[in-house]
């Protein structure tokens, strides 16, 4: 009851914000009481057919605090779009028609939504508001307005794949290496014709000279 009763001494005030408590409170003992004045307004059609002029004063109750309820029920519904995080002018799209309906259904979620944690730039959180101030501007170039202070959980972000880095290969000098002492290469000895001791020779058939160590004449190839 405490809740319905807020809503009515905050009855003209759209700013600010309403928690989800406040919002369904008040809608629901609004229900209850405009169905009580309908059913007085029945009873009393049933009860006055014989004089129908007396039968509508029964429902002057009704209309009366329909009428009264109007403001704080937009009034509420717009603090309580202000706690979502969305702007109080959505309600305006329930009164053009083709399109009211969709809005509805669509503000209806919205005011089922939770409170947007930590301040907004409609103001402090109202399920905290014995939190520490702090000045948080509403928008660039205004002046700055008290808002509670969230503690904000770190952000994880995923780690960025790093490219592979090219370090430019320095030139390097030549190498000088110390000069290998070589073994010498041993040939094999070539076999030597023995030298003839005795003076030169010619062949008995033809008289030709034979020359080196050949036992055949190379003119006529006779043996010697």
């Amino acid at each position: 009851m405490n809740w319905y009763v807020m809503v009515w001494k905050k009855y003209a005030e759209f700013s600010g914000r309403a928690r989800r408590t406040e919002y369904w409170m008040f809608t629901l003992f609004h229900v209850l009481v405009s169905i009580v004045l309908a059913v007085i307004g029945v009873v009393g059609i049933a009860v006055s057919q014989d004089n129908p002029s007396n039968a509508i004063l029964f429902y002057i109750p009704a209309v009366i605090y329909a009428l009264a309820a109007l403001i704080p029920s937009l009034a509420v519904t717009t603090r309580r779009l202000h706690d979502t995080g969305k702007s109080g002018w959505l309600l305006l799209l329930v009164f053009v028609p083709l399109v009211n309906l969709v809005a509805g259904i669509v503000i209806f979620v919205f005011c089922c939504m939770d409170s947007q944690p930590g301040p907004n730039q409609y103001g402090p959180n109202p399920k905290f508001p014995d939190q520490a101030v702090a000045a948080i501007p509403v928008y660039p170039g205004y002046a700055a307005m008290p808002y509670p202070a969230q503690p904000q959980p770190p952000m994880p972000y995923p780690p960025q794949p790093q490219p592979p880095m090219a370090y430019p290969v320095p030139p390097q000098p030549p190498v000088a290496y110390p000069a290998q002492p070589q073994p010498p290469v041993a040939y094999p000895a070539q076999p030597q014709p023995a030298a003839s001791a005795a003076g030169p020779r010619f062949c008995g058939g033809c008289g030709a000279r034979i020359e080196g160590p050949s036992t055949f004449c190379g003119k006529c190839g006779a043996h010697v």
